[in-house]
């Protein structure tokens, strides 16, 4: 049987400019309190494709727990999260594929591991099945891992293994990369290989929250915002 293609027909209406765009991860009313102590009081945040977003606060005002939301790690007392339609908690499997995160700290890491073990067990978590050594090749070389794959975690400076956790947030190639505190003990060729992953993540329509208590030198956010008071506010420049 021949199949005959037709092509569509042309439109003259013009794509919508990027401001009239669904934005990719659309947070609304975020309410969230941890017993008597209320964090979160209605947060709005809004993160087009392609843009890098600072959040910045002082300690303790809820910062973490806002990224933790948006990467559906815990659920809001109140308001609603969506990343380009879906929703945390209903379409939960869908929404983990498309979210890289990276916690603060040293979270996530096993001592005895070596940093090839790390990649490949977190290849495997996140079900890349055969792009699985496509995507630790390409990680590897984005953010210079080569010298460190046969070391283990344990073994490595506490810089050397941020680059590993920023590695294992990125491997899958998210849409979303939320990232807390991602400077944390970065030398200069560190920060300057997460720029350029958040260059590539952007170029191809991806977008990345960091949050830090003060602006993050190097990077070229978009957007900063300032946590404060359960609400955050935009800084103009």
């Amino acid at each position: 049987m021949t199949t005959v293609s037709r092509a569509a027909p042309e439109s003259s209406a013009s794509p919508a400019p990027e401001t009239e765009r669904a934005p990719l991860l659309d947070a609304r009313g975020i309410a969230k309190a941890w017993g008597a102590r209320r964090v979160l009081a209605g947060v709005e945040l809004s993160v087009g494709r392609g843009t890098l977003v600072a959040i910045t606060g002082a300690n303790g005002t809820g910062k973490t727990t806002l990224l933790r939301i948006c990467a559906g790690l815990i659920a809001a007392d109140a308001g609603r999260v969506g990343l380009d339609g879906l929703d945390p908690h209903r379409d939960r499997a869908a929404y983990q594929r498309r979210v890289g995160f990276l916690a603060a700290g040293d979270r996530g890491l096993y001592a005895r591991l070596t940093t090839r073990r790390h990649l490949d067990l977190w290849a495997r978590v996140s079900l890349l099945g055969r792009r699985r050594p496509a995507a630790i090749e390409r990680t590897v070389a984005d953010l210079d891992l080569d010298p460190l794959l046969d070391q283990r975690l344990d073994r490595l400076s506490m810089g050397q293994r941020q680059r590993v956790r920023l590695a294992m947030a990125f491997l899958h190639e998210p849409d979303l990369v939320l990232l807390d505190e991602p400077l944390n003990s970065l030398d200069d060729h560190g920060r300057e290989l997460l720029v350029g992953a958040l260059a590539a993540l952007t170029g191809r329509g991806g977008a990345a929250v960091c949050c830090s208590p003060a602006a993050a030198a190097g990077i070229p956010f978009d957007r900063t915002l300032t946590l404060d008071r359960g609400r955050l506010t935009e800084r103009t420049r």
